[in-house]
C-alpha cells in the first residue's frame, strides 16, 4: 500500500480537453465526403474558397473583428471535411458559420443582418440592381435554415469550436526578430496571414508554423534579410519542411482561377440528381451483388405474423370449408340456408314428439286415477301474432311519444309566455287564447301589492296598525 502522505493519480476520464488547434489525421484529407458523393477534388477546393471569400466579404460589411472572420472560415474548413458539399448547401453553412464564430469571439450579429448581408453580396455578385430583402415566407424559410445549420456545425464538431489563430503569433515572432518597425513586412505577412484562411493549412498544421511560413514568404518577397546560422524558425520549434508545405499550398491558391459560383452549383446539382437515382434504383426491388435482398424490397415484403394458438383449429377449420366450397362450386350463402332449413325440420320434430308423449302420459294418468287433467302448455306462438304483437307494440310507443312530446311542447310554450311581456296580438285562434288566459303577468293590484300578499302572507297586527296611522 501507498503511504498516507503520497497521492496517487485519479483518472477520471480518457477525454482530454485543450486549448490547442484540432488537425484533422491526413487519412481524412485525402479522402473527403465530397468525393464519395461524385466531386473531384478541384470543384471542392474551389467551393472551399468561394465560401470562405462569402464569409470574410460578409464578416467586413457587418463590421465584425478579423478574429471573428477567422474563426468562421476555420469552423466552416473543420465541417466538410465532416460532411459532404453535395448534401449541404455551402452559402446556408456560410451564413452559420460567420454567425456562429460571431458569438464565439463576442461581437454577435442578428441572423436577419446576416442575411440581409448575403443577399447584397449575392446581388452585387450576379450585377443586378440593390433591393433590400423582402420578409416573406421564403426569408422566414431561410432564417430556419441558417439556425438548424448552425445547430449542426455545433453537433458535428462537438461543440469543439475553439481556434487558436496565428495572427498574435506573428507579432510576437517579428518583436522577438527585431523587424517590428518594419511595417511592409508586417503588413505582408498579415495579409498573407488572411489569405491562407481559404485554404486548408490551419486544419493541416499548427498556427505556429503558419506564423513562421508568412513571415517567411514576406521576407521573400520584400528580401528582407532573416537570421539563417542558425535558422531562425527553429528558435520557434517549426520544421523547414512544413513551411515550404504552407508557403507552396498560399501560391497555389494565387495561381487558382476565380471560381463561377453558377458553374459550381451546376455540378453540385448533377451530383444530387445522380444520388437520388442510386437511392431509387437501391430501393428497387432488384436483389444486391451477393444474392440477398436490399433493404427497398425487405420493406416491400409482406410481414410474416404468427396467429394465437388458440385460433389455429378455428383457421384450419375455415381453410378446409373454402376448400370443400371450391370444390361443390356451392356459394357460401346457399350453404347457410341449407343448415338453417335442417335445423328448423329438427326442432318441428321433436315438438312433435314431445306433444305426442305428454298425451299418452295424460291419457293414462287420466284413466288410472280421478285427477283433473293438467295444464295444456303453450305452445310457440304463430308468426301473426308476433307479428300483430310487434304492429300494436310501435303504435303504443308512437302514440305514448308523441304524447309526451306534446306536453312537453305546450309546457315550454305556457313557460316562454309566462316570461314574456304581455302582446297585443290580433291573432284570434285558440291555442293563443288558451295560453293567454293561462298567462302569469303581474298586475299592480291594491289586493296584491308584494309577492308575500300574493303567496297567502298576512300582515301582522302592528303592520296593519302602523298602516292605518300612515
Amino acid at each position: 500500500m501507498a503511504d498516507m502522505g503520497t497521492t496517487l493519480p485519479r483518472d477520471f476520464s480518457r477525454v482530454v480537453l485543450t486549448l490547442e488547434n484540432v488537425l484533422i489525421p491526413e487519412d481524412k484529407l485525402n479522402v473527403t465526403p465530397s468525393m464519395l458523393d461524385g466531386l473531384d477534388k478541384e470543384t471542392e477546393t474551389d467551393l472551399r474558397v468561394l465560401g470562405c471569400e462569402l464569409i470574410q466579404t460578409a464578416g467586413i460589411l457587418l463590421k465584425l473583428p478579423q478574429t471573428a472572420m477567422a474563426t468562421g472560415q476555420v469552423v466552416f474548413q473543420r465541417f466538410y471535411y465532416s460532411k459532404s458539399f453535395v448534401k449541404h448547401n455551402m452559402e446556408v453553412l456560410a451564413m452559420a458559420c460567420i454567425n456562429l464564430a460571431s458569438k464565439i469571439e463576442e461581437s454577435p450579429r442578428r441572423i436577419r443582418d446576416v442575411i440581409n448581408v448575403f443577399h447584397h453580396v449575392k446581388q452585387v455578385r450576379n450585377k443586378r440592381t440593390i433591393h433590400p430583402m423582402v420578409l416573406d415566407q421564403n426569408y422566414i424559410n431561410l432564417k430556419n435554415q441558417v439556425i438548424k445549420a448552425e445547430r449542426r456545425v455545433l453537433k458535428e464538431l462537438g461543440f469543439c469550436v475553439h481556434v487558436k489563430h496565428p495572427h498574435k503569433i506573428i507579432v510576437s515572432y517579428l518583436q522577438v526578430l527585431e523587424h517590428i518597425d518594419n511595417p511592409k513586412l508586417v503588413q505582408s505577412s498579415w495579409n498573407y496571414m488572411n489569405d491562407s484562411l481559404r485554404t486548408d493549412v490551419l486544419v493541416r498544421y499548427q498556427p505556429e508554423a503558419v506564423a513562421c511560413a508568412c513571415i517567411f514568404l514576406a521576407a521573400r518577397r520584400l528580401q528582407v534579410p532573416l537570421p539563417s546560422n542558425p535558422p531562425w524558425y527553429e528558435l520557434f520549434r517549426v520544421d523547414r519542411l512544413d513551411i515550404e508545405a504552407i508557403c507552396m499550398a498560399l501560391l497555389h491558391l494565387y495561381a487558382r482561377a476565380k471560381p463561377n459560383y453558377d458553374q459550381l452549383e451546376k455540378i453540385v446539382e448533377e451530383a444530387k440528381k445522380q444520388q437520388v437515382e442510386a437511392k431509387q434504383r437501391a430501393k428497387s426491388g432488384a436483389p444486391s451483388g451477393n444474392g440477398t435482398p436490399n433493404s427497398g424490397s425487405r420493406a416491400n415484403s409482406p410481414k410474416n405474423v404468427s396467429p394465437r394458438p388458440s385460433l389455429l383449429p378455428s383457421v384450419k377449420k375455415i381453410k378446409m370449408e373454402d376448400d370443400t366450397r371450391s370444390d361443390n362450386g356451392s356459394s357460401f350463402s346457399e350453404k347457410m340456408n341449407h343448415k338453417q332449413k335442417r335445423r328448423h325440420d329438427d326442432s318441428d320434430a321433436s315438438r312433435s314428439t314431445r306433444s305426442k308423449s305428454r298425451s299418452r302420459t295424460s291419457g293414462s294418468s287420466r284413466s288410472g286415477s280421478g285427477s283433473p287433467p293438467p295444464k295444456r302448455s303453450r305452445g310457440p306462438r304463430s308468426p301473426s301474432r308476433h307479428h300483430k304483437k310487434d304492429k300494436y307494440q310501435d303504435l303504443d310507443d308512437r302514440y305514448s311519444k308523441d304524447k309526451r312530446s306534446h306536453k312537453r311542447k305546450r309546457h315550454a310554450r305556457s313557460r316562454s309566455l309566462s316570461r314574456s311581456p304581455p302582446r297585443h296580438s290580433s291573432s284570434k285562434s285558440s291555442s293563443k287564447k288558451y295560453y293567454k288566459e293561462k298567462r302569469r303577468s303581474y298586475t299592480p293590484d291594491k289586493s296584491h301589492r308584494s309577492r308575500k300578499h300574493r303567496n297567502g302572507h298576512r300582515d301582522s297586527p302592528r303592520d296593519r296598525y302602523d298602516k292605518h296611522r300612515r
